[in-house]
């Protein structure tokens, strides 16, 4: 025989509250979660700002839709007709990163990566190639690039250049590291690098890997507008031709 508890019926819960429920629910957690981790007092601040990088599910989404979003545009751009890549004017080009975190696709990291960019506003001198620039126009809204001049080639080089030395950062402020490591090819101070550089010559990838890509300046504020359109459409990306070298000395 059923209880007089059992034949009763549950009590009607409006929409509403069930969701106000929810967001008290979740609010409740995320404050817990911000005690746990401020607990130990200011000296964990950092822990603290941590906090804020607690991703709700709905930033999960469009993180991955903003890089499905970016493979499909990258194979646009590499179906883009060789006609419409830039005509080369010069053996060397710069390339510096200006953008490119959660919104990236794998595939679009790894030439990144492959150009040696893996951070943002690092730059890496390159041997200008039909590979290359192929592969900078599946990348271009993450990175701007042109023509070094001598003068900005070298302050580049004497002022952010290093050597990777057992896997450690040295600054090319002695050139027996230069000459024990580069002599064999005839590379003895840092003034042979700067001339192998200028002129690409047969070491230059050797030259390269020594030193590393240069960590640039954080650009000032309004230098960036945070565009991926062309440089030439009034955005940051792409080829700018000479004009890269304003970019250099004001990042240098």
């Amino acid at each position: 025989m059923m209880t007089e508890e059992e034949g009763q019926p549950l009590p009607y819960v409006s929409e509403i509250v069930l969701k106000k429920r929810k967001v008290r629910d979740e609010l409740a957690i995320t404050r817990r979660t911000q005690l746990e981790l401020g607990k130990y007092g200011a000296k964990k601040s950092k822990k603290q700002s941590d906090v804020s990088d607690i991703k709700r599910p709905e930033q999960f989404i469009k993180e991955f839709r903003d890089k499905e979003l970016d493979l499909i545009r990258m194979k646009q751009r590499a179906k883009r007709p060789k006609s419409m890549m830039p005509k080369l004017r010069s053996n060397l080009l710069f390339i510096i990163r200006l953008q490119g975190k959660n919104d990236m696709h794998p595939k679009t990291r790894k030439i990144l990566y492959n150009l040696g960019l893996r951070k943002l506003f690092s730059g890496v001198f390159v041997k200008a190639t039909e590979g290359v620039m192929e592969m900078l126009q599946k990348v271009e809204p993450y990175v701007t690039y042109g023509y070094p001049n001598l003068k900005n080639m070298k302050e580049l080089i004497y002022k952010k250049g290093y050597a990777r030395i057992d896997k450690k950062a040295v600054p090319l402020t002695d050139n027996n590291i230069i000459e024990q490591t580069l002599g064999n090819h005839g590379i003895i101070c840092i003034e042979d690098i700067v001339h192998e550089i200028a002129n690409v010559g047969p070491h230059f990838k050797e030259v390269i890997h020594f030193m590393g890509p240069l960590m640039l300046s954080k650009p000032e504020d309004g230098l960036i507008k945070g565009k991926k359109q062309p440089y030439k459409e009034g955005g940051d990306a792409g080829n700018r031709g000479d004009e890269i070298n304003d970019l250099i000395r004001k990042m240098n």
